[in-house]
């Protein structure tokens, strides 16, 4: 990824404060001084490719307790046991961009800016997709005219295809003619189209793979989108931090070291990597986690805390300067090695050979960008568990890796749910919100904010109700 400039650097700190003070999505219907529709698109594309990735954080950092990377430090904390906490501010978040992104497409539509405008079509359908793979059902059609604040929700398989449709329109908009190209107000790319069409199919091919058990998937159809997205990890979408704005998974693991407990990494994440659950010990644990004061792995049990371990260094955290918590380190929105997994999914039934090389590439892939050593990732691969052949190759293991390689990412939540949580000695958490009968949570609650202000409009669901990709 190429430097920001500095002058960008100096002016994204104020430039953020107005945006974000700008954007109030479709509560405000007010005329509203600071309206996002006065800042112009290279301003609006600085702040939505940045909070976007933001995002990514915002969602992952709620969802890697459910899928056991992070558990909390204290017994029955509502992020272990899945209690119904209200996440207002991720909530109001995914819609600022999208905002921001509808304010963009307008703007670059009038000025024939194709560019700019199939970028934040490509944006949107991320943000959009985000949403909907955690709340279901959300107001989007009535959502940005500023006419109503109580606007109707749509169908999460409706807002679906709406995804599919902003990934085309965005493709073809990046093919074409514009009137002014993108820069390094482009925080993922720096303008680079052909990297943002490649984007813009490995997301088709994870937003069709989520539909796998309904009747519309194709998995030539999912390939086909993969033969056209990226071809390397250099492809890989993410957003760099820097040090007036740290990365936030660093934020947690400071915090940590200052004894503001968060990061705590789960059980089943160290023992599935250190030749507990599965033989082959994995060299990938040491760059993405700590140790402990004795130098050992230790994980804490999701939903019964530290036990008897309440000193600092007792139990295995998240750290300071590994690659997804260094001060600088990219929040990550799509990779390749997601990509080869989602290829070997979708190949399984109908090309093993392929299927199983792609798992093979995905491992490689991740292993490479953590930096492991050629030597430990050769002897990793050769292990006969994790290069068990073709013949004994089984969809679990496409899901095991992946779950590795997708560390803190969100969209391993919507793996988890469409797998059943079959992962290897992943147990539901102890002290588990008893509402939830024994089983693993398949959605989050609507925002109370939103419960109270548009709550004739919000659906009734409850913890267990599926996503329609899910039922």
């Amino acid at each position: 990824m190429m430097k920001i400039t500095k002058k960008i650097v100096r002016n994204l700190g104020l430039f953020l404060v107005l945006m974000m003070a700008s954007c109030d999505s479709y509560l405000d219907v007010n005329e509203n001084p600071n309206n996002p529709e006065d800042a112009p698109i290279s301003g609006l594309m600085i702040n939505s490719t940045y909070e976007s990735a933001k995002n990514i954080f915002r969602v992952g950092d709620i969802t890697s307790n459910y899928v056991q990377y992070l558990a909390s430090p204290n017994p029955a904390s509502a992020s272990d046991t899945m209690e119904p906490v209200s996440n207002n501010n991720t909530w109001f978040n995914i819609y600022n961009v999208m905002t921001d992104l509808t304010v963009l497409i307008e703007k670059a539509e009038e000025q024939e800016a194709n560019h700019y405008k199939g970028a934040a079509q490509v944006l949107m359908a991320l943000n959009l997709g985000m949403g909907v793979d955690i709340f279901g059902d959300m107001p989007f059609s009535e959502s940005f005219t500023f006419e109503t604040v109580t606007p109707s929700y749509d169908d999460d398989e409706q807002l679906y295809a709406m995804i599919m449709d902003f990934l085309d329109e965005g493709i073809n908009n990046l093919q074409g003619e514009t009137t002014v190209s993108m820069g390094e107000d482009d925080f993922i790319y720096q303008g680079d189209t052909t990297k943002w069409i490649a984007f813009a199919n490995m997301l088709k091919a994870r937003y069709m793979i989520h539909a796998k058990e309904t009747s519309d998937y194709s998995a030539s159809e999912v390939l086909a989108a993969i033969d056209n997205g990226f071809q390397s990890i250099d492809d890989d979408a993410k957003v760099a931090f820097f040090e007036q704005d740290i990365n936030p998974w660093a934020d947690v693991a400071r915090d940590n070291a200052d004894l503001l407990l968060g990061g705590w990494i789960s059980e089943q994440f160290i023992q599935a990597l250190d030749g507990t659950s599965y033989p082959a010990v994995d060299p990938r644990l040491g760059l993405m986690v700590g140790t402990t004061d004795d130098d050992t792995f230790v994980g804490t049990v999701n939903g019964a805390g530290r036990g008897n371990a309440p000193e600092q260094g007792a139990r295995s955290t998240l750290v300071e300067d590994q690659y997804y918590t260094t001060i600088t380190s990219p929040i990550l929105i799509a990779t390749y090695s997601e990509q080869k997994f989602i290829e070997a999914e979708a190949a399984f039934e109908i090309d093993k050979n392929r299927s199983y090389q792609a798992y093979l590439a995905g491992i490689r892939a991740h292993m490479e960008m953590l930096e492991v050593p050629q030597e430990e990732i050769d002897t990793y691969l050769a292990d006969p568990s994790v290069s068990m052949g073709e013949g004994a190759f089984a969809l679990e293991d496409i899901f095991k890796e992946k779950w590795v390689a997708l560390f803190l990412h969100p969209e391993t939540w919507n793996d988890a749910r469409r797998f059943d949580y079959q992962y290897k000695d992943m147990d539901v958490p102890v002290n588990l919100n008893p509402d939830l009968n024994g089983q693993f949570i398949r959605r989050l609650p609507y925002p109370d904010n939103e419960v109270s202000r548009n709550g004739q409009n919000v659906p009734d669901v409850t913890l267990l109700d599926r996503i329609f990709w899910d039922e």
